[in-house]
């Protein structure tokens, strides 16, 4: 999509490399913007009510990139859809986790991220065999998909239990789980939960095992970010075109869409049974090898015959990030916060989370352009090697232990 945008091939008007990245950026900071408005609105509206009516400024987003005439429409467009994204990553995993069984909790939550790499597929798929136009539109008729799709759902018993509405809550399970099924066991630990007392929020912010446990979680939303995943996957046909493989960058692109498929699944098969740190550690070295490989290839190996190389190691990068980075980071803040702050922590790191990717996709274009890619995706290797020092000295492992006992071990 770069490529005919920034030529002027895609609209009537051309876009400067760093007016692209303003493009490309302007999604993350838009999801950055809503990661604490949400929890507010959700709360008071509903999760269903909300994903519905998202559809709507996902549409306008849409519109104002298909139909785009100038620049400031395509960041309009991008912010808004990033808003809406941004909102949808908070609200459909707890909507799912809600409405699952309890013995399918976990896979339910882990399949959040498959699908997201799936439309990073289908965006990759669509776009190496479509013009921008088309591309747009079959993007764009998505959120009509969803809404026709998703208005059959219930609204999420939890939160129907938490506004008093028990008979709604108990429609909702039996849609959910059959006419005939049992659902008092389910009901009755939903019931006691939403009459609990709830804890202060100050006082559970100023514990030890609080701060420490919200610092590794931001530490480790950093280095997710700025070991150069959005970068790699907002520029991935760009990168292939710069290196020359010799294959075609769009279906490059749709290669390493495919491994991301594949290696969240092997992290969904991995997650519960080797612990974090190592899936961590795994991870940060193998992007740190990948993109070490990335800069030495653009710096001295870009004229021989090896253009294999850029896509074996952009493939490897994204197989490392997928089996520990790309989920573990976010399993680990649910571990690390007790359940009183749960909800500021999270909003807190989402929102840093975003704001770092914000800053790495719109530094990407620039760094390339002052200090050459080289030196860019050696950047990259410097911070994931610092993140493998992080994981070693500071991170606990928390597979197999209580949120009790994980507080306990952070001197909470």
């Amino acid at each position: 999509m770069e490529k005919p945008i920034t030529d002027g091939d895609a609209y009537s008007f051309s876009a400067s490399s760093d007016e692209w990245g303003w493009v490309t950026s302007m999604m993350t900071l838009g999801a950055a913007c809503m990661c604490i408005p949400i929890g507010i609105l959700i709360q008071l509206f509903g999760r269903k009510l909300v994903m519905l009516v998202l559809v709507v400024p996902y549409l306008i987003g849409w519109a104002c990139i298909i139909w785009a005439a100038n620049v400031y429409m395509l960041y309009i467009g991008r912010f808004v859809i990033g808003a809406c994204g941004g909102a949808f990553c908070v609200t459909a995993p707890m909507y799912s986790t809600e409405i699952a069984e309890i013995a399918i909790r976990g896979i339910m939550g882990c399949f959040f991220q498959l699908w997201i790499v799936h439309g990073i597929l289908y965006g990759f798929g669509v776009g190496a065999m479509a013009s921008p136009f088309v591309v747009n539109m079959l993007c764009g008729i998505l959120p009509i998909v969803f809404f026709v799709w998703f208005i059959w759902m219930p609204e999420s018993p939890v939160y129907l239990l938490q506004k008093g509405k028990s008979e709604k809550a108990e429609n909702s399970m039996k849609w959910l789980r059959g006419q005939d099924a049992d659902i008092s066991a389910d009901m009755k630990a939903m019931t006691d939960e939403a009459k609990k007392e709830k804890p202060k929020v100050k006082e559970g912010m100023t514990r030890r095992g609080s701060i420490i446990g919200l610092l590794i979680s931001i530490a480790l939303m950093f280095f997710q970010q700025f070991t150069g995943i959005n970068a790699i996957i907002f520029y991935a046909t760009s990168i292939f075109d710069k290196a020359g493989t010799g294959l075609s960058p769009e279906w490059c692109t749709v290669i390493l869409g495919i491994v991301q498929v594949f290696a969240t699944i092997i992290a969904i098969a991995l997650i519960e049974r080797i612990g974090r740190r190592i899936l961590l550690m795994t991870s940060a070295a193998l992007m740190c090898l990948t993109t070490l490989i990335m800069g030495i290839y653009f710096q001295w190996l870009k004229d021989s015959d090896v253009g294999w190389l850029p896509v074996l190691a952009i493939c490897l990068f994204i197989v490392g990030f997928s089996v520990g980075f790309g989920p573990v980071p976010w399993l680990m803040l649910a571990e690390l916060s007790a359940e009183d702050v749960k909800p500021l922590c999270g909003a807190i790191a989402g929102t840093c989370n975003w704001l770092f990717a914000f800053c790495v996709t719109k530094c990407f274009p620039l760094c390339i352009d002052n200090f050459g890619a080289a030196a860019t995706f050696w950047i990259f290797a410097v911070i994931s090697f610092l993140a493998v020092v992080f994981i070693i000295l500071l991170v606990p492992e928390t597979k197999g232990k209580t949120l009790n006992e994980i507080q306990e071990l952070m001197g909470g």
